[in-house]
């Protein structure tokens, strides 16, 4: 009888139902008003916190395992009746162990020839870590733009179009457009400054090194504050090119990297960095590679880099060099130094 309703659900094929319900992603249901059948997929239990088939399909009971905030935006049951329903709908469901998802479900009426409506079906889909990560990124935006109000520190990423993605919060200290800083944070550096720091920023972007800078810029009430700004390449494990993270803060604050930062300054070290790293600390290219766990062959590929610059291996040999008291210090003039604590 299920795969009847089911394969009413015209905007979505079986085969798709079967693969994403499997995961525990999705569920159907439909209802067909004439005979009042109200049926619902194993994996629409599930996504409810129901055991499949343990309890019989009814709306009433999805309303009640809704949220009571956001019932307002679930279809009433005389309204589901008369077709009124909308497209969609996104609702946390509170399941009956106490956990909390949200549902993004879809909602179809079938009407007959005379206009009536006949069937509702629709399809759920479990877009809780959707959510959840749009609300970290919005945590993450509002933190970066507080301590910029109050410490003139931030992150910032650099896409491959080298258009900055900066906190809306740089805009509002600096009193220019947010649009026009993120396409050209040069803007904000002084006049006399401007072209040699473009210059020499713009050179290491092109060869995707290490860059670092220190430039003063002028803030909307007037002050003039000298800041140290940071940018790296980024690369993923297959060595593809993914744009910049960077870091900007006063020259007299302290900043720590952080970890994404971290990441980028790893994969700028290089073979002359790692053979002047073993010669601190006296090793052989077979001591790197017993401490860091990889071959002698990959060391001698990282030393010669002809080892792409996003690779893992790379990573575990710059943390066995950090663990025996390697470190890689970025200098004022851009350049990576090599030191031993």
């Amino acid at each position: 009888m299920f795969h009847s309703a089911l394969s009413a659900l015209t905007f979505s094929s079986g085969e798709f139902l079967t693969i994403t319900e499997g995961r525990g992603v999705s569920g159907a249901w439909s209802w067909a008003f004439a005979g009042g059948e109200q049926t619902w997929s194993p994996g629409f239990y599930r996504l409810l916190g129901l055991v499949p088939n343990a309890a019989r399909a009814n709306y009433d009971l999805l309303l009640s395992l809704i949220h009571p905030e956001d019932r307002h935006r679930m279809p009433a049951l005389a309204d589901v009746r008369q077709g009124h329903v909308p497209r969609e709908v996104s609702a946390r469901v509170i399941r009956p162990n106490g956990t909390l998802r949200t549902l993004s479900l879809t909602m179809e009426v079938r009407f007959s020839a005379d206009g009536r409506p006949v069937a509702v079906s629709g399809m759920a889909l479990d877009v809780s870590d959707r959510e959840q990560l749009a609300q970290v990124r919005h945590e993450e935006r509002r933190r970066r733009g507080a301590l910029y109000l109050t410490e003139r520190i931030t992150t910032f990423s650099v896409g491959l179009d080298l258009v900055r993605d900066l906190p809306f919060e740089v805009a509002q200290v600096h009193g220019l457009p947010l649009e026009e800083i993120c396409i050209d944070p040069y803007l904000l550096i002084v006049p006399e400054e401007r072209k040699a720091f473009q210059a020499m920023a713009g050179e290491q972007i092109e060869r995707r090194t290490f860059f670092q800078g220190i430039a003063h810029e002028r803030l909307a009430n007037g002050e003039l504050w000298h800041f140290r700004i940071l940018t790296m390449p980024v690369w993923d494990p297959e060595g593809t090119y993914l744009g910049r993270c960077g870091l900007k803060y006063p020259v007299r604050t302290g900043a720590r990297l952080p970890a994404a930062l971290h990441a980028g300054l790893e994969q700028c070290v290089t073979g002359p960095h790692l053979r002047a790293a073993r010669a601190l600390l006296d090793w052989s290219m077979m001591d790197l590679a017993q401490a860091s766990g990889l071959s002698h062959s990959t060391v001698r590929r990282l030393e010669e880099d002809s080892e792409h610059r996003g690779s893992r291996s790379r990573l575990h040999a710059v943390e066995a060099l950090r663990k025996a008291g390697i470190r890689f210090v970025a200098m004022d003039d851009g350049t990576l130094a090599v030191a031993r604590n």
